[in-house]
């Protein structure tokens, strides 16, 4: 039968009615049957076929309206307006998959079934990539706001934001395309589609300073967002769809009933329209695939039908055009058994009902016991020859195996242990061990040689400063740690420290009045004043780290690491994006301009550009021809790094010679490119050609190159050959003579070189079983004369730093070893390069300035006096600290099935409040610094009682107290150090740790230290230090950094005092003396004797109750475990048990307080 398709003349049929008159929020037509597929405002998807019938209806999550719906050959995916999560389902209403996410999902691409990937957003904001098959996240990237609308042209991934913003993005990264945002409607986007190079939007304006529909459908150019005529829709369009026969033509809808076929390329074409006879508001549309019919499902629940198909007979027409593939039923249940019924029936023939709440039969027998004595199956009887040996010490029976019984016990088989990978302090003995082997993390050692292997921190119960990290490093270059987020820059760090110049610079930003918050420039000044005071002591990067964290441009371009680390994570990719971002931002960050100090002798242009700028920047000059009418035009650029660009196999080209690296640096300064665009003079597409000219005048004193070996046969250049070596200590650029033809410019120019020597190289070091890695080879140049080494590389592998040779440094031989950064320096730099401009010393003032952020401080909370300008600090002035900090991520704690507990990410504490008091003087005990510190990120838990740091204390609007960023106070540490300062203070390495901050040991004194004797193996507290030496008693109720430097200034006199009395031995003896009798801890009532503490019984209760499920976890459990301790630390006075309880693979934890 043949069927007429009048264009665009649609006439209204019978529409679907719904009996219960829920609300059509969406709408779908099939692509291969005849199903027309509703979302409804119950947060339900029905099928309605051409017959009339209802067919497969199946939930989308959440009981709110589904949102969005699209339609496939093969499936129908659905996301709910109550954004639980977006899924796929069968015609037949079976579910495929569903993705749920921990925010809110707005919005997914309506990407064909046949793509590999799909793009959900959320309201983070972020763009997650899908695997369509099994809807496991492939990558994420950050948004600028929340995305309401996606759409999948042909060759870019659109998205309209709340903001109002059309963006463009790659489908396969995800992250937005350059030159690819356009502000298109004022209040948000309603509608997107696309059709060919065109987008079109509609959207939300603004009218008397409220939201209002625009009546303008915005039409944009896909490839560079520019912006073209609008279609003017006076009424207001609420939805906007692609005319799926003719690509010219847009269907516009207001919610009112009015539609509109407009064909977008011809504006002298008139509208063609029609009018629903509608009693609410239209809520969804759809078009069919054959433009055959209309749907528009309104808020009564009513599905009204255009359609623009005549027939000669009276017989229907598919939704589809054609009958297509047969519609899929809903499988019928299964009818319910027959079951008769009598006094024998067992229990067990009637079915289980789903539930969504626990079973009174997953009680735990710990449970039960509270509820009933009598259980079942009753627990193993002791065996008799088991008890009539048994010796009972206080509640606890011991008793040996006998032979006979051995072997017949269930046993879990963990197989052989292995041998403790870490090597601790606290398991150190006085006499020489043998060597153990570098911790390694799964990986091969038969491939990767033992100084690149993949290093990991492991930790003991006395925490990561157990950790001999010493041991992994003897020299006197220090280590970055790992284990902290965005810790994969620990090779750039190492690699910009020593780069003389550029640290130079950063350590004399420190000193500037630098007004941001986040600084990467200030953060890389303190990073390098700690490499170069540590001499070789293990640091750590957290306070850089969390800066890129807070860089909103890091996060959007995906520098941000999250911890997700996978055999597939591309790091030799992040840290080649974070070097162009580092160098980017620092350029910015320390640009004083006009007013930049020069970093030549001989420096010609004014005003100077920034001093990073002047180490690092590259000012190109393109020239660009048109190839048909010769036009002519320069364009000028400045970049910071150079990309490297590898030969082209062509057709006769499958085998390049090999190349060393100044031949591929040279054609990528050069950069002879040719593309189609245009011109401007000429006004015909033509081709263009472009060739970058830099002179050897013009390259700055430092080259920051990226590798851009993504692939083998950019690889294969690296790699070692036979006689050929890739990387060669001098590199020797050759600019000029027939690089820069005549066929350009006509005038050849004179052949110049210059020469760079290699500084550091960062490569990503990877195998198939282990996450890869990333490690630094640099070039030390305090160490190039030095007749003790052979060589002056080191590599630095996080906390591992080895002396190599130069061939080692420089050689590729195999594919582990991926090159991803290198660094250069002119050879001539030390003729060239004019730092003395360049100060670190900080303004000592700053002492003298009390400054806080909080518009609500309180005069009567703040407790401390600054210093005077007569009382600024000398070398050897005695100061007392202490700080309080609060938790910022909690503790990962793996638990294994043979009961062994392993830290596999310790929790991580932030710098909240310190205190410096005076340590001498006729103000001694006076704080002179007394600082909250405010953050930007989530504080997980405050840790009152031992920070005493409550809600709001952090928060400039609620502050009562003296608020600074954390920047002030570091820098007023900082000097403090620099000042030659002693520090005096109670447990002082921890929290110098934490702070970020490297002090020598000639400034530290400890009372941790100076109270204790080694063959007893404890220290001493702080609470317990100052009640039985000086009489006071301390942390009662929480912790007062105040209070406590106070106490360990006290503790310092009194120290002095008996030493100078000659009895301070004997005092310490008497103090572990007593401390012993009294368990280590202050009684209630000073004055009164020790009492036995109420707690005992019900912990003795519970340790019984532990005991037992224990042994019933034994022969269940049969898998790890991972579980996030929420611990702020030790609990004084308190008996803490944590019980496992196991019932099958099962299993639950439960953490039980004796108070």
């Amino acid at each position: 039968m043949s069927y007429r398709k009048e264009p665009h003349v649609f006439r209204e049929i019978e529409p679907i009615q719904d009996p219960f008159a829920i609300p059509v929020t969406a709408l779908a037509f099939d692509t291969i049957s005849d199903i027309l597929w509703a979302g409804k405002q119950t947060g339900t998807v029905n099928a309605y076929y051409g017959s009339g019938m209802r067919g497969v209806s199946f939930p989308v999550g959440g009981d709110l309206a589904v949102r969005k719906l699209v339609c496939s050959d093969q499936h129908v995916r659905a996301l709910g307006a109550a954004g639980l999560g977006v899924g796929a389902w069968s015609k037949g209403g079976a579910n495929k998959w569903y993705y749920r996410s921990s925010n809110m999902i707005t919005s997914f691409s309506n990407t064909p079934s046949s793509a590999s990937s799909l793009a959900v957003a959320t309201a983070e904001p972020e763009l997650v990539l899908l695997n369509t098959m099994t809807a496991t996240p492939i990558r994420q990237a950050s948004t600028p706001s929340v995305i309401t609308n996606l759409h999948l042209s042909h060759s870019l991934l659109v998205s309209g934001s709340a903001d109002g913003y059309i963006r463009t993005h790659d489908m396969r990264t995800a992250m937005i395309k350059e030159e690819g945002s356009a502000p298109a409607h004022a209040s948000g986007i309603q509608g997107l589609v696309s059709s060919g190079n065109f987008v079109y939007s509609i959207g939300w304006g603004m009218r008397a300073s409220r939201p209002a529909p625009d009546p303008y459908v915005k039409v944009y150019d896909i490839r560079t967002l520019r912006p073209l005529a609008p279609i003017p829709f006076p009424n207001g369009p609420a939805f906007i769809n692609l005319d799926p026969t003719r690509d010219s033509s847009i269907v516009l809808t207001s919610d009112t009933g009015l539609i509109q076929v407009v064909d977008a390329t011809d504006p002298s074409v008139p509208p063609q329209t029609h009018t629903l006879m509608v009693h609410s508001y239209i809520m969804s549309t759809a078009i069919s695939p054959t433009t055959s019919y209309m749907a528009f499902g309104d808020a009564d629940g009513t599905i009204h039908l255009l359609s623009a198909i005549t027939s000669q007979e009276s017989e229907r027409i598919p939704f589809n055009g054609s009958e297509g593939q047969p519609i899929e039923w809903a499988d019928p249940p299964e009818p319910y058994p027959d079951i008769v019924w009598t006094a024998r029936t067992p229990l067990n023939s009637i079915g289980m009902p789903h539930y969504n709440t626990q079973l009174l039969s997953s009680w735990t027998p710990q449970f039960e016991s509270t509820v009933s004595p009598h259980l079942f199956p009753p627990p193993a009887k002791i065996p008799s020859q088991v008890l009539s040996s048994m010796k009972t010490v206080d509640f606890v029976g011991y008793a040996a195996l006998p032979k006979e019984l051995r072997g017949t016990r269930n046993v879990v088989s963990a197989g052989a242990r292995p041998a403790p990978e870490g090597r601790f302090r606290s398991g150190q003995k006085k006499d020489e061990e043998p060597e153990p082997e570098t911790p390694i993390a799964e990986s091969n050692p038969a491939s990767v040689p033992r100084n690149y292997r993949k290093v990991e921190i492991e930790y003991s119960k006395f925490g990561v400063e157990d950790f001999d990290f010493g041991f992994y490093n003897k020299t006197s270059h220090s280590g970055l740690e790992t284990h902290i987020l965005n810790s994969y820059t620990n090779a750039i760090v190492q690699a910009l420290h020593y780069t003389i110049p550029i640290r130079t610079l950063a350590k004399s930003h420190t000193a500037t009045n630098c007004q941001r918050e986040n600084c990467l420039l200030c953060e890389l000044g303190f990073v390098t004043r700690m490499l170069e005071d540590a001499s070789g002591t293990n640091c750590q990067t957290s306070n850089f780290c969390k800066t890129i964290s807070a860089i909103p441009q890091a996060a959007a371009m995906g520098l941000v690491d999250y911890g997700r680390e996978t055999v597939d994570t591309d790091y030799a990719s992040m840290i080649q994006m974070f070097n162009r971002f580092i160098l980017e931002q620092i350029s910015v960050e320390g640009n004083s301009f006009p007013h930049n100090p020069p970093t030549m002798q001989e420096s010609l242009r004014t005003p100077l550009a920034a001093p990073i700028t002047q180490l690092l920047g590259i000012d190109a000059k393109s020239i660009i021809i048109c190839g048909s009418c010769g036009a002519r035009r320069e364009k000028e650029s400045m970049t910071h790094v150079i990309d490297l660009i590898y030969p082209r196999k062509t057709a006769g080209r499958e085998v390049f010679e090999p190349m060393d690296l100044a031949q591929l640096l040279r054609n990528s300064l050069i950069r002879d490119t040719t593309y189609k665009a245009t011109c401007q003079t000429c006004k015909q597409l033509t081709t263009f050609r472009s060739r970058r000219n830099v002179t050897c005048k013009e390259l700055p004193p430092i080259l920051s190159i990226n590798a851009s070996a993504y692939n083998e046969d950019n690889l294969k250049f690296w790699q070692d050959g036979k006689n050929h070596s890739f990387l060669k200590p001098k590199v020797t650029i050759e600019l000029g003579g027939e690089i820069e033809a005549s066929d350009l410019d006509g005038r050849p120019r004179p052949l110049e070189t210059v020469t760079y020597e290699i500084r550091a190289v960062v490569v990503q070091v990877h195998n198939r079983e282990s996450p890869p890695h990333l490690v630094a080879i640099v070039k030390i140049p305090e160490r190039e004369r030095d007749p003790q080494l052979a060589s002056p590389w080191f590599i630095f592998n996080d906390f591992v730093v080895k002396n190599i040779p130069e061939e080692e440094a420089l050689s590729f031989p195999a594919n582990w070893k991926t090159p991803a950064v290198v660094y250069l320096e002119r050879e001539d730099i030390h003729n060239i390069i004019d730092l003395q401009h360049f100060s670190n010393k900080m303004d000592p003032t700053i002492l003298s300035q009390d400054t806080s952020i909080s518009p609500n401080r309180d005069p009567s909370a703040i407790k401390h006096e600054v210093l005077r300008f007569d009382e600024l600090p000398r070398p050897g002035t005695l100061v007392s600290i202490d700080a309080e900090f609060v938790q910022m991520q909690q503790e990962e704690t793996e638990f294994r099935s043979d009961g062994t507990k392993k830290i596999v990410r310790p929790s991580r504490l932030s710098l909240a409040r310190v205190s410096v008091l005076r340590g001498d003087g006729p103000k001694q005990g006076v704080p002179f610094i007394d600082d909250h510190i405010h953050t930007s990120e989530t504080i997980v838990d405050y840790l009152t009682e031992f920070s005493g740091i409550r809600f709001g204390d952090l928060d400039p609007h609620l502050s009562r107290h003296t608020l600074v960023p954390l920047k002030v106070a570091y820098k007023k540490l900082r000097l403090l150090v620099d000042l030659g300062c002693t520090f005096i203070g109670h447990g002082l390495l921890k929290d110098f740790r934490i702070i970020n901050i490297f002090v020598h040991p000639e400034q530290v004194i400890d009372t941790v230290d100076l109270y204790f004797l080694r063959e007893r193996q404890r220290r001493l507290s702080l609470r317990f230090l100052s009640w039985i030496v000086l009489d006071q008693n301390i942390q009662t109720d929480t912790h007062d950094s105040i209070e406590d430097a106070r106490s360990a200034l006290l503790l310092y006199g009194a120290y002095h005092k008996f030493e100078e009395q000659g009895i301070f031995d004997q005092k310490l003896e008497s103090i572990y003396k007593e401390g012993k009798r009294l368990q280590w801890k202050v009684p209630a009532d000073p004055n009164a004797p020790p009492q036995p503490s109420a707690n005992v019984e019900p912990a003795i209760h519970e340790l019984q109750v532990l005991e037992e499920s224990i042994a019933l976890l034994y022969s269940h459990i049969s898998s790890d475990l991972i579980l996030a301790e929420n611990s702020p630390g030790s609990i004084h006075d308190n008996v803490t048990t944590k019980m496992i309880f196991g019932l099958g693979n099962n299993v639950r934890v439960t953490e039980y307080y004796c108070n």
